[in-house]
């Protein structure tokens, strides 16, 4: 049902305001532009193509489905996968965190509380303890686990049977991951970037959900400078929105666009402005590299994580920046979208503006 929430502008009656009006919030509104089914999904389509006949291959032999690692950038649509794939098996989920399952104790209620069949979806299983991937194998091989009773010689091991499940573990680092536990997933799939027709698609979907206009020509530019993304394409489009009703007529135009995306920082290749940040930071202090990630990172006061998980994967792809064996180095495109050209061009090694070329 929708939330109904009641915004008080703070005024007294003195001031002869309208009663504050009660504003009630769609499903959409509320945070869920997210499929609810696989056919749903727009993009991804090899990754879609093959869990549909693991899914139709489990459902013909009613065997539970195989385990599921599911890696890439965040905001790809790992999530969205392993909340889609119970529905279509008709099964129940539930849903973890690598980041809260400290010691063994911590997943035993998910494990002993899972249905046959059903799902255990794990976000970001690479921040699993040691320890909890150990005790996680024989759940995943032989659907059981061993649990200690009792300390020094008194101590037995008890041996509890759990139903067949199916575990998704999603990373954004499978580099992580121990290979023993990374071994015991049949299946492996890396989720890639969106292309720009694919993420125009999504936004004009999701414009639908949210009850707004938007020009064609418009979703594209949101489309491409959304980094080839769909959580960014999702939130830029909420960003453009509120825009376009508080500074135009409700709709969303290409001019309507620019001056939302222009006005967040958003410049023509999506680059936001602590991508930007770490571009100039290797141009002005490292002279366009090589140069460690370490190093980039404590000059921008950033986590290194940050940096590599969020910032880094886009640039590289757009090759904007290369890494060598000896650091991160900044691209001649680099270079050009930064106004400059490469520090060879100068006179006395450092970089000239596009102007003196």
């Amino acid at each position: 049902m929708p939330r109904r929430v009641v915004i008080d502008s703070g005024e007294t009656e003195d001031d002869c305001l309208p009663e504050p009006v009660p504003v009630v919030l769609t499903p959409e509104e509320d945070n869920v532009l997210r499929p609810k089914t696989m056919s749903e999904m727009i993009g991804q389509r090899k990754v879609f193509e093959r869990l549909e006949i693991s899914i139709r291959a489990a459902k013909k032999r009613k065997e539970p489905l195989g385990h599921i690692l599911l890696d890439g950038p965040p905001g790809l649509g790992k999530t969205t996968f392993a909340t889609c794939i119970p529905r279509e098996l008709g099964v129940s989920i539930q849903i973890g965190n690598g980041a809260t399952l400290k010691s063994p104790k911590d997943v035993v209620p998910y494990l002993t509380n899972a249905a046959e069949g059903s799902i255990l979806f794990i976000d970001e299983i690479h921040r699993m303890q040691k320890s909890v991937e150990e005790f996680l194998y024989p759940a995943m091989e032989d659907f059981r686990i061993d649990l200690t009773l009792g300390e020094g010689v008194n101590a037995r091991t008890m041996n509890i049977p759990l139903k067949p499940f199916t575990l998704i573990g999603a990373t954004t680092r499978s580099g992580l991951i121990s290979a023993p536990l990374r071994d015991r997933f049949q299946l492996r799939e890396h989720l890639d970037f969106y292309s720009i027709d694919e993420l125009a698609q999504i936004v004009r979907r999701n414009a639908g959900k949210l009850n707004i206009r938007i020009d064609d020509d418009a979703a594209y530019e949101i489309a491409f400078r959304s980094r080839g993304t769909p959580r960014l394409a999702n939130n830029r489009l909420r960003w453009v929105r509120d825009y376009a009703d508080a500074q135009a007529n409700g709709a969303i135009s290409l001019a309507v666009a620019l001056e939302a995306l222009e006005m967040q920082g958003i410049d023509k290749l999506g680059l936001d402005p602590q991508d930007r940040k770490y571009l100039e930071t290797m141009l002005r202090v490292f002279q366009g590299g090589p140069v460690g990630i370490e190093a980039v990172a404590h000059t921008m006061c950033a986590d290194t994580g940050t940096l590599e998980d969020e910032v880094e994967p886009f640039l590289l792809i757009s090759e904007l920046v290369i890494r060598t064996p000896k650091g991160r180095c900044l691209t001649e495109k680099g270079y050009r979208h930064l106004g400059t050209v490469p520090a060879a061009a100068g006179n006395n090694g450092s970089p000239l503006p596009l102007s003196e070329y």
